[in-house]
């Protein structure tokens, strides 16, 4: 049975910046009940609390922080590159541990969004990119959705079982 990647927010647990959740989602509730998920937010796993600041990669593309061309920057100015890479990092490594070939992760997310992220301005700007987690999973041939995206997603599941 083919596992998955799901950010931790989208499952209820109170990971966000902001300190809130997303969801419930009632196919992610299913996908929990068949043993599927693999839970991570890989801001808090790269060592960020929560609540923490907001933060954003100024031009909004996470493979720019992969190639060290680009930083992930709060609110206070703080540079947490470091972190999300770390996340980032142990985002693949559960995704090689499990065999995982799908994600679904929180849409516009500075580590999570797959087609939007904000530009980096703090003016809900959003501009098209992904974030650092779902850039690094991408480039390891992992298919990544957002929760915006979950027909979609469940249809990618049903290809790979």
């Amino acid at each position: 049975m083919q596992k998955i990647l799901v950010s931790r927010c989208l499952l209820g647990h109170r990971v966000r910046y902001d300190g809130g959740a997303s969801g419930p989602f009632a196919v992610l509730e299913r996908w929990i009940a068949e043993g599927r998920v693999v839970p991570l937010c890989p801001e808090v796993a790269g060592g960020l609390p929560t609540p923490r600041a907001a933060a954003e990669i100024p031009g909004g593309q996470g493979a720019a922080v992969l190639d060290g061309l680009a930083s992930v920057i709060t609110t206070e100015g703080e540079d947490v590159s470091a972190q999300f890479l770390d996340g980032a990092r142990q985002a693949l490594a559960l995704v090689q541990k499990h065999s995982i070939r799908l994600a679904v992760l929180k849409a516009n997310s500075p580590s999570c969004g797959n087609l939007l992220t904000y530009d980096g301005t703090f003016s809900g700007v959003k501009v098209s990119g992904e974030g650092v987690t779902a850039a690094l999973l991408r480039r390891h041939g992992v298919q990544v959705f957002s929760e915006l995206e979950l027909p979609e997603a469940a249809m990618a599941l049903t290809q790979l079982d």
